[in-house]
């Protein structure tokens, strides 16, 4: 099949640095779509028909144009948080043809002199600013693709709010076109109240001794929550997670989330991990939504209701944690019906009776029953003794 749609990347530099495979898609396409600042890059003798992208912005000036020469317009490389990315979920790729050019983040590395491997990319295009607080280590090198202006002091802000004071930004705008520039600085004195609208902030991470320092293991400490006291414990959750074992674009259901720290920690073992966290209590409820931005998982969805009816009509997963509402009728049978075959269901029990639950369920579908107990050293007047916490049982299943 020969490719109706070609998606052109073009740079700052504009019509001047594309190659001769790029130009010859412009000059037969019948139709042009693209950012008004992307369609003024092209010359005026091009005879194609311009389209800037509706607002809101939609895909379908594309979509109704199939099979009829199109060419889009992207910048740099389409396929890196690019609309040729968006594209791709819609059309075969047989359909497409992709001319690329260099990314933002291409050129940022060669300016920074940094090895593109060796530094996380980040986009805040539409997406919260949170989502940086899972990517902030000491050493760490971010390239971040800025939403506006505004992005580098609310990036600075961010930084001192967690103790990186000391990190450089370089915020590099308009890269590879006449205009571009370079402004570099600490984020304790950032004092650029506003840059170019087109921008990539390079960050190099530097942890000052208050800094908040949060490991990429599971089993964060107890502290890095807001909760009530309902909160699974920092070496129980280590458990939990490792029966859970979270895999890349996998989806969990935390049930009866507390505070949300099972589906927190499920969402930072890999970028394409998901949870819905589903919490009836309002108190609970705001403890999730201020726990997943501080923690860097903003993209975690909360269920606003008690189950099993907040649970009709989600999307099928493939894990399960049931904390709380062990003991709530339907709740299990409920759970293991909709998780998909090959996924596994943890459920934690601390009372008798919600013990007793788990025994029955293990009866019913066998798993594998594991009591944790952990103590830990205080002081006892002038010497010091171990004091238990709760026992924990639980239950792992896998479905077949």
């Amino acid at each position: 099949m020969t490719p109706w749609l070609t998606i052109v990347g073009i740079g700052e530099d504009g019509y001047a640095g594309l190659g001769k495979a790029a130009r010859r898609a412009l000059l037969a396409a019948s139709e042009v779509i693209g950012a008004p600042r992307q369609l003024e890059l092209l010359p005026h003798c091009l005879g194609a028909r311009r389209q800037a992208w509706p607002s809101p912005f939609s895909l379908e000036p594309v979509l109704r144009r199939r099979g009829e020469p199109t060419c889009v317009l992207a910048s740099g490389d389409p396929m890196l948080f690019g609309v040729g990315a968006s594209l791709a979920r819609q059309i075969p790729s047989e359909e497409m043809l992709v001319l690329s050019a260099p990314s933002s983040a291409s050129l940022a590395a060669a300016r920074m002199g940094w090895a593109l491997q060796d530094c996380t990319l980040l986009s805040l295009v539409a997406r919260p600013l949170a989502a940086l607080n899972a990517q902030i280590h000491d050493g760490a090198r971010l390239l971040i693709l800025s939403n506006d202006g505004g992005s580098p002091t609310a990036i600075a802000a961010l930084l001192r709010e967690r103790g990186f004071g000391a990190s450089r930004l370089s915020v590099l705008e308009h890269l590879g076109g006449e205009a571009e520039r370079r402004i570099d600085g600490l984020a304790s004195d950032w004092s650029q109240s506003e840059t170019a609208a087109l921008n990539l902030v390079a960050v190099h991470c530097v942890a000052g001794v208050d800094a908040v320092r949060l490991p990429l293991t599971s089993g964060l400490p107890d502290d890095a929550y807001r909760h009530d006291g309902q909160l699974t414990k920092r070496d129980v959750r280590a458990v939990t997670l490792a029966r859970l074992a979270p895999r890349p674009g996998e989806l969990l259901w935390d049930v009866g989330a507390g505070c949300g720290s099972i589906g927190i920690e499920w969402m930072r073992a890999h970028p394409s991990c998901r949870t819905l966290a589903i919490e009836a209590n309002d108190g609970r409820q705001e403890h999730i939504r201020f726990n997943r931005d501080s923690l860097g998982v903003p993209a975690l969805q909360l269920v606003c209701g008690a189950a099993p009816e907040a649970l009709q009509g989600l999307e099928r997963p493939d894990a399960i944690f049931i904390g709380g509402g062990v003991t709530l009728p339907g709740v299990f049978e409920h759970c293991w019906e909709q998780l998909k075959p090959g996924g596994r269901l943890v459920a934690n029990a601390v009372t008798l009776q919600s013990e007793s639950m788990l025994l029955s369920w293990r009866a019913r579908i066998g798993g594998e029953l594991t009591r944790l107990s952990v103590s830990q050293a205080q002081p006892l007047g002038g010497f010091d003794t171990w004091r238990a916490a709760l026992p924990i049982t639980l239950l792992e299943v896998w479905k077949e």
